[in-house]
């Protein structure tokens, strides 16, 4: 038991995957719905930080060596672009921006993305972790609900 909530634990730390597949997978497991919920929520907080405080830098730093140069260029390119979608879109409400951003889930946004994006936007850190943890919250809620409408679904017809 210990290894399928140490697996979800480590799974919502993966970016772009996050806790938006952890959560399923948890529930699919058939794991504790309100300790599934909450070591995704850690496990997907643990990194914001780190993102937070360095990501950018190691990103900056890396964009031009040989082999890795491209890749952080694209998260580099990425983070910014969201970061400036974002404000363009929110205006004076970015911090609800940012919470939307990360707890609605699609492809590409999420707790990773959007703290690169606060980061680049030099953001308030202590605001945006607030937002950040919202939002990884409600993507929780959405994909726990969505998963068990797949389960009904599919125990009324399998």
């Amino acid at each position: 038991m210990l290894k399928k909530y140490l697996m979800i634990f480590f799974v919502s730390m993966v970016p772009l995957i996050e806790l938006r597949v952890a959560v399923p997978m948890g529930l699919a497991m058939g794991l504790n719905t309100l300790l599934t919920y909450i070591v995704c929520i850690i496990g997907n907080m643990i990194p914001i930080p780190i993102i937070f405080f360095f990501a950018r830098k190691v990103l900056e730093w890396g964009k031009d060596k040989p082999v890795i140069g491209k890749f952080f260029t694209f998260c580099l390119e990425k983070g910014h672009k969201g970061g400036v979608a974002l404000k363009e879109k929110a205006g004076r409400g970015l911090y609800f921006a940012l919470f939307l951003f990360v707890g609605i889930p699609v492809p590409g946004t999420g707790a990773w993305t959007g703290t690169l994006a606060a980061s680049i936007l030099d953001m308030e850190f202590k605001k945006s972790v607030v937002a950040i943890l919202c939002g990884i919250v409600l993507a929780g809620i959405i994909m726990g609900s969505g998963t068990y409408v797949v389960m009904f679904v599919t125990s009324l017809f399998g």
